[in-house]
């Protein structure tokens, strides 16, 4: 295990870990302790009282933060005909049909979402093996298949997020940046939190939200109170 930075034990010193702290708290205090030179990501995650193994379970979506992520995405447009030049005009970075999955073949990844009409799907299953495992993957659940090309752009250039419980139970999520108000980072969370808790499963009884944790890149996990 590397030893710890003197400014990393620092930060971890103004944290009670075990505590649960208000929103306002939580957002001055993970700015406060943030160590790294860069304007650096801020992270939510929730630990969820569900079991994946079984499909009701499953949580998984998108949404469009309020005030974005404040990182910029590269969109990639699976698609072909009259669906190519919307896909342009959307501001799509890149865009084409098969020639595309033929790059992707080759190693190219130079985009951070697919977003393909129905009518690709086919194609782009073929290489599920090579998308599956990055989470290139398009999918109707977080709006990335779909023939509403121009919105579907829109969407992601906006801000959007996609969300999914992964096989322990815990969702991450990016909700911003260090350099945001804090005003923003709370709108953003607010947002994110009340989407997640809307998920809530039929079969879950209890507590769903078991904690929510948040943190900054490289930074101290700052634990909140369940206040949404």
């Amino acid at each position: 295990m590397a030893k710890k930075t003197k400014n990393r034990l620092a930060s971890e010193a103004k944290v009670e870990h075990l505590k649960q702290y208000p929103l306002t708290e939580a957002i001055a205090l993970a700015k406060e302790t943030n160590t790294v030179k860069f304007d650096a990501s801020v992270e939510l995650s929730f630990n969820l009282n569900v079991d994946p193994r079984h499909a009701d379970q499953q949580i998984r979506g998108a949404m469009v933060l309020p005030n974005g992520t404040g990182k910029s995405q590269k969109v990639l447009v699976v698609t072909q005909g009259e669906k190519v030049e919307e896909a342009k005009e959307a501001g799509a970075d890149f865009v084409g049909g098969k020639e595309m999955i033929e790059d992707i073949k080759k190693g190219w990844f130079d985009f951070d979402v697919i977003v393909a009409t129905p009518d690709m799907m086919g194609e782009l299953g073929k290489i599920g093996k090579i998308l599956g495992p990055k989470g290139l993957m398009p999918n109707p659940k977080t709006g990335t298949v779909t023939p509403d090309i121009a919105n579907a752009v829109a969407e992601i250039k906006k801000g959007k997020i996609e969300y999914r419980v992964d096989k322990e139970g815990n969702i991450n999520v990016l909700v911003g940046k260090v350099s945001f108000t804090d005003e923003a980072l709370a709108e953003n969370i607010n947002g994110l939190a009340q989407t997640i808790k809307r998920a809530r499963p039929a079969a879950v009884k209890g507590i769903f939200m078991k904690s929510i944790t948040l943190s900054t890149t490289m930074g101290v996990g700052i634990r909140l109170n369940n206040e949404f």
